[in-house]
């Protein structure tokens, strides 16, 4: 797609960080620089002013990436492309039935009115919940997964949607600072809202989730 569209050596390529490792491996493929920018905490996709703070004489394309079920912000990140005389390409995440969607926004809502203890997503309208990504309140990856490991003892399958940034892995190494996606790899889990789930194992994960989000309190 990239080499396609005329990307190649010399090129930069502003790509997230916040997992999608593939999408930095076909930049580098086609001889480009994998350049990253940093996230909407909200969407989780990339953040147009980050975008744009990133931008050289050498930026020739954006690889936006939706995430988890949520869209990205496409008109403004379009905005940003058109303004800089960027190409803009989307990576979408795989079709899912409406009826499967719309049994997912149930179990979604159900656990956004129950849950306590961790903060629930925002919907922002048209997601699809992919997958139903929370943040674990406390002091950052050590409390997210000893929440986690003990979401698991209650018999909640959950699971770290993003466990290293690109930025972070040995191929992609950058010395940049991201915060907002180095803060949703430290926090983020994936609570399951499959449309199989029973009443019986929604509440489960609620009591569960919420017997332990009260024990995780922020560090001063």
């Amino acid at each position: 797609m990239l080499t396609a569209a005329g990307v190649g050596r010399g090129d930069e390529v502003i790509v997230p960080a916040f997992g999608n490792v593939e999408v930095a491996e076909a930049v580098a493929s086609a001889g480009a620089t994998p350049v990253f920018a940093d996230i909407d905490p909200a969407t989780y996709c990339l953040d147009p002013a980050a975008v744009k703070a990133v931008v050289t004489s050498q930026t020739v394309a954006v690889v936006v990436v939706h995430r988890f079920g949520r869209p990205a912000d496409v008109a403004a990140l379009h905005e940003v492309g058109q303004r800089h005389g960027l190409l803009v390409l989307e990576q979408g995440e795989s079709e899912t039935p409406y009826a499967e969607v719309a049994q997912r926004r149930e179990r979604a809502a159900y656990l956004d009115r129950r849950l306590r203890g961790v903060r629930t997503p925002e919907d922002g309208g048209g997601h699809t919940y992919q997958q139903y990504v929370v943040r674990v309140p406390g002091n950052g990856r050590p409390d997210r997964d000893a929440f986690a490991a003990a979401l698991r003892a209650r018999g909640v399958e959950c699971r770290v949607p993003v466990k290293t940034p690109v930025h972070r892995m040995p191929a992609f190494r950058r010395d940049v600072y991201l915060p907002e996606t180095e803060r949703a790899a430290d926090e983020t889990l994936s609570l399951p809202v499959d449309a199989s789930l029973t009443k019986r194992e929604m509440n489960r994960i609620v009591s569960a989730c919420n017997a332990l989000g009260g024990l995780l309190q922020p560090a001063f």
